[in-house]
């Protein structure tokens, strides 16, 4: 149930060139990876396969934005899903800001769950 995600967040690509490296970049593999490090307290799976995260921007310097809701308004885990969601984040490489909005429009429903994600809570 708690399975390691296939994508690592250390899934970052940097380059060579005569001049240097450059730093590594962000890809959206690797933000994923790190959205599927953090787990509902209430239900055994993690917040991407829930359907929360909603949208995932990353700017050229690897800055990340993260649009994610909740289950419902009155979620006990309100204040501490969006900061361990960008604590998870910033410990990608090449990371140096991610903010995390919630949003609640449109609604989170469970149909916004993946197939895995059905079957671990026996929704089918």
């Amino acid at each position: 149930m708690n399975e390691d995600p296939v994508i690592r967040p250390e899934a970052v690509v940097g380059s060579w060139s005569p001049e240097g490296s450059s730093a590594p970049a962000v890809t959206e593999e690797a933000v994923i990876a790190a959205c599927c490090s953090v787990y509902d307290p209430e239900i055994p799976v993690n917040i991407y396969e829930l359907g929360l995260i909603y949208a995932i921007e990353i700017a050229e310097d690897g800055a990340v934005k993260i649009e994610m809701t909740l289950t419902a308004p009155g979620c006990p885990s309100a204040q501490e899903l969006p900061e361990q969601i960008r604590d998870a984040v910033m410990a990608i490489e090449g990371v140096p800001n991610c903010d995390v909005d919630v949003v609640w429009d449109p609604p989170w429903e469970p149909s916004r769950m993946t197939e895995d994600a059905r079957l671990s809570l026996n929704m089918f």
